[in-house]
């Protein structure tokens, strides 16, 4: 059964009401979802108060998978909405996109995150992103997530996806460059 199937069987079962089934899913998607709640927020408590909140969510909610994304894809997309509406709460988020559509055609899409080593380096680079950039890059090669998947969580066109990652990249390059870090040293 392949994580994609099981996370699937576990909403249904989580739909019917098992406690078991929650706890399970539980397992499985606490750390991915609190380290891209963390990493959005860099607050420890509300990043668990809200990936507590997700699940209280797929909780009472599971009835309404219908299957149209996956199931992780769903779960992140209720965790991109709570960490938006804190971001608007906190009035940090800036709703329009001033960026041309560009669509990221580069070959090599991990090219301006794997040049870094220095793990610092990057974090300091993706703190200076705009937040739909950094959520962008962060679901895209720490989450694994397609363009398509992305586009579903942050609840945008695939092309907004594609313009964000191509931005974020070039602008992720910049910023190491700036810090003396070149992609390839």
């Amino acid at each position: 059964m392949t994580d994609a199937t099981r996370l699937e069987d576990l909403l249904i079962r989580v739909a019917g009401g098992d406690r078991a089934a929650i706890a399970q899913l539980y397992r499985l998607m606490e750390q991915p979802l609190y380290r891209f709640v963390h990493s959005r927020l860099n607050d420890p408590h509300q990043s668990a108060d809200i990936v507590h909140d997700v699940f209280l969510d797929v909780w009472r909610n599971a009835h309404r998978f219908e299957g149209r994304s996956a199931a992780r894809t769903w779960i992140f997309g209720i965790a991109w909405r709570k960490v938006m509406d804190v971001y608007r709460a906190a009035r940090r988020v800036d709703v329009t996109d001033d960026l041309t559509e560009t669509e990221d055609d580069s070959p090599d899409a991990l090219t301006c995150i794997a040049a870094a080593e220095d793990q610092a380096r990057v974090r300091h680079c993706l703190s200076t992103l705009k937040p739909d950039h950094r959520s962008a890059l962060q679901l895209a090669f720490y989450e694994d997530l397609g363009y398509r998947e992305i586009a579903e969580v942050m609840a945008v066109p695939e092309g907004t996806v594609k313009t964000r990652v191509f931005h974020a990249k070039k602008l992720m390059l910049h910023c190491l460059s700036q810090l003396g870090r070149r992609p390839g040293q």
